[in-house]
């Protein structure tokens, strides 16, 4: 069974950043896509990044490209998701998933969702 667990959320203005972290733990996140989704009220669950844990290769909304980064350490069996120059737009609760097989940026093909971490960007 595998956990994962989210944190770094807060309150920033807009223009600001924050540094994400999911940590898993139960098996290794290793040979698994790990993605980052955001849910904002109102709204379905969109995705922002992945990044696959073999080739290193990332993936990003349109919406994030140039201002989000996502990145893994292997040893530490953790994914980050820098964020830049903020927006209140990107206000939402982040969570990662760990991907079973399929489209990288479709929510239904993830599973082991951690609780979320609030992101909220003040304009």
């Amino acid at each position: 069974q595998v956990q994962l667990v989210e944190s770094g959320g807060g309150l920033v203005q807009a223009g600001g950043s924050l540094r994400l972290s999911c940590t898993g733990s139960g098996r290794t996140l290793s040979n698994n896509v790990m993605g980052w989704f955001r849910l904002a009220p109102g709204k379905e669950r969109e995705f922002v990044a992945a990044i696959t844990w073999a080739s290193d290769s990332t993936y990003y909304a349109d919406s994030v490209k140039g201002r989000f980064t996502i990145s893994r350490d292997n040893a530490k069996n953790t994914v980050y998701l820098q964020m830049n120059s903020l927006k209140p737009e990107d206000t939402a609760v982040y969570y990662c998933g760990l991907n079973l097989g399929g489209p990288i940026s479709t929510s239904m093909y993830y599973s082991y969702w951690g609780q979320g971490t609030q992101v909220t960007v003040s304009s």
